[in-house]
């Protein structure tokens, strides 16, 4: 394994060239895309439950607004950092052109252990890091939403906040509200169901079905719970889950209903007792003998020196970055097959945007609605994805990619530069 330590907005920009290299794409416009726009950081004082000041550090990246309003989410971790964030904005950029829907990208973040917190001091610093980038935001220019440790709770703190700063109700400036303050039906699970759906069309292209494969997360929050119920409803067979804790396995397959109900209840993994269970590491899940594998927790999970060990036959991107490029040239050696994260998690951005639409045109759409077309989204994105891998004889991670920089390149391209 390299010495040199992993930098995400390096690696993104790595494979935005090596696209650029296949796709035989303009080159012109490239430098524009290949950094954010504008990055600002924020510090914090907030006052906590003691009495004592502390003062975080946070950020907001916006990358590119040329497809439409900046549009990402907010993660709180305590090992958040700018170049992440700057990662992260372009991967937004580029997920919402792969499956075309009108947002640019952008990405928040606040180093902080949400977990040492209490509510009261989690409300506080949300609200204070939203009055901090609150004159960034808004349902025009720069939507935010959940993303790792945040949730609909923290979305409904940050509506608050900015619509108490405006003086008015101000339901689209955030997705991934609670259905109770206008947000939409399918949002919280839309992004491990969109892994679900990539999933089914992948297998489609090999005559399989979910019915027949055996399917590894790693991760048990939004993404990897949620796509793991939806796996299993539809027939797939789950083997093995994990949380921060580590994870369990079963060959014969897990009732991940009451594993759902157990982590609910605030249960971890790693102190679940069943003789059916075997335990396993996180690293271990990523190597178990599967036929899918879904990193659904954080970025560089699968690096250079793990590539070689994995068991599965697909790999589907439940998170942002979780492959670096190095493990991507191992990966495609060994003809596993990876649907990337720009793709295979779009499903959270796209039901965001239904939530928007809503939102600006003070309308409700029914869950059937929300679902089918998420689908009907996806599965026309993935046609396109096919097609271009045909055309440049490159994997769906460079097809992908080339798809979606030859929208933003085209975009900047017809708009030209101001002044």
């Amino acid at each position: 394994m390299s010495s040199v330590a992993y930098d995400p907005f390096e690696n993104v920009r790595t494979v935005i060239d090596k696209a650029m290299k296949i796709g035989h794409l303009n080159t012109e416009m490239i430098e524009i895309i290949k950094n954010p726009q504008r990055e600002t950081k924020v510090y914090m004082p907030v006052e906590m439950d003691d009495g004592s000041i502390r003062v975080f550090e946070g950020w907001r990246v916006q990358h590119s607004n040329i497809r439409g309003p900046f549009k990402g989410g907010i993660r709180y971790h305590q090992d958040c950092n700018l170049n992440e964030i700057k990662a992260l904005a372009t991967w937004m950029s580029l997920k919402c052109a792969v499956v075309n829907i009108p947002y640019g990208g952008a990405k928040g973040g606040i180093r902080v252990d949400p977990a040492t917190l209490s509510p009261r001091e989690l409300q506080r610093l949300t609200r204070r890091y939203t009055y901090a980038i609150e004159p960034l935001i808004g349902v025009d220019t720069d939507i935010p939403a959940p993303d790792v440790n945040t949730n609909a709770q923290i979305m409904a703190w940050i509506l608050d906040t900015y619509s108490m700063l405006k003086g008015k109700p101000c339901p689209g400036v955030v997705t991934g509200k609670p259905i109770e303050l206008n947000g939409s039906l399918g949002r919280s699970s839309a992004t491990g169901r969109g892994v679900v759906v990539s999933t089914k069309l992948l297998l489609e292209t090999y005559g399989k079905t979910l019915e027949e494969v055996t399917v590894a997360i790693q991760g048990f929050g939004n993404v990897g719970s949620n796509a793991a119920r939806i796996f299993s409803h539809r027939g797939a067979k789950i083997v093995a889950v994990s949380d921060v804790s580590g994870g369990v396995y079963n060959a014969s397959g897990l009732d991940v209903d009451a594993l759902s109900a157990y982590v609910a209840k605030g249960g971890r993994f790693a102190d679940l007792q069943e003789d059916s269970l075997v335990h396993i590491t996180n690293k271990e899940i990523l190597t178990c003998a599967c036929d899918v594998l879904v990193p659904a927790a954080l970025e560089n999970q699968i690096d250079a020196e793990i590539a070689p060990a994995l068991r599965c036959k697909f790999v589907v991107e439940g998170a942002n970055g979780p492959t670096s490029a190095e493990a991507d040239d191992i990966l495609q050696e060994r003809n596993i097959v990876v649907i990337p994260d720009i793709f295979a998690n779009s499903g959270g951005v796209i039901v965001s945007y239904f939530e928007w639409v809503q939102n600006i045109q003070e309308l409700i759409w029914d869950r059937a609605q929300v679902n089918g077309m998420l689908e009907k989204i996806m599965t026309s994105a993935f046609e396109l994805l096919l097609e271009e891998a045909k055309r440049s004889h490159c994997n769906l991670r460079m097809a992908a990619y080339i798809v979606a920089l030859n929208r933003l390149l085209t975009a900047e391209k017809l708009k030209g530069i101001f002044p």
